[in-house]
């Protein structure tokens, strides 16, 4: 009997993500038919990229050994709770690495993460539950990152940053450099703009754009125009 392998969320990010999942099922000699795209919306249903994509419920149905499951979804609410719902199934976590990801001394990171291809992770970084780093972003030396955290592609965090529980990046933003004595804080559920550059905390749940970064009301859009 084999195993099984799940992809929940059959949007762009989890035809990225499929690739990896599948090298990872044949490596542990289970079959390409093996995988599967989950999606909790009927009418997405069928055939994604020659893979089934099938309900939560028929996933569970499945005769297998064990089901392996990775969450590709960027809102961090939903991934939560999906996390929890297959936590309370059973289900075993997917820790997806592609093979070019480069991490060097003292990283450690808890359980469901999503490493995209050119993802760099360097030195001593703490890394929560459910991180996601879509392709080409970094996380410099002395980083703490809290659960469900999400950083779209070419996210530049630099060394001695805290980013508190769900936070989301944008594509491209640029979090300067902390001091080893006072990080930089990025608080819980805080929202970075794409390409904004983050020279001060972010407060939480705040959303920030612009360079230098900026909460995002009005008056600041108007100023920036």
């Amino acid at each position: 009997m084999k195993n099984i392998y799940g992809i929940y969320g059959a949007s762009g990010f989890g035809r990225e993500v499929l690739p990896l999942v599948r090298k990872q099922a044949l490596k542990d000699g289970s079959f390409s038919e093996e995988v599967f795209f989950i999606d909790d919306d009927p009418g997405n249903l069928g055939t994604l990229n020659k893979h089934k994509v099938i309900s939560f419920e028929t996933f569970m149905a499945l005769d297998c050994e064990e089901r392996y499951l990775t969450i590709a979804i960027a809102n961090s609410q939903i991934r939560k709770k999906l996390t929890d719902k297959c936590s309370q199934s059973g289900i075993k976590f997917l820790n997806v690495r592609a093979e070019n990801v480069v991490q060097l001394d003292e990283v450690s990171i808890e359980e469901g993460f999503i490493l995209s291809p050119f993802v760099t992770l360097t030195s001593n970084i703490q890394i929560g539950k459910s991180f996601h780093a879509n392709i080409y972003s970094y996380v410099a030396h002395d980083c703490v990152i809290g659960d469900y955290v999400t950083f779209a592609p070419a996210v530049k965090c630099n060394g001695n940053i805290k980013i508190e529980d769900h936070v989301y990046i944008g594509t491209g933003a640029i979090i300067k450099q902390g001091k080893p004595n006072k990080p930089l804080i990025i608080g819980k559920g805080a929202v970075i703009g794409a390409g904004a550059v983050v020279t001060k905390n972010v407060p939480a749940g705040m959303t920030v754009f612009g360079n230098p970064a900026v909460e995002l009301t009005k008056e600041n859009l108007k100023r920036r125009r």
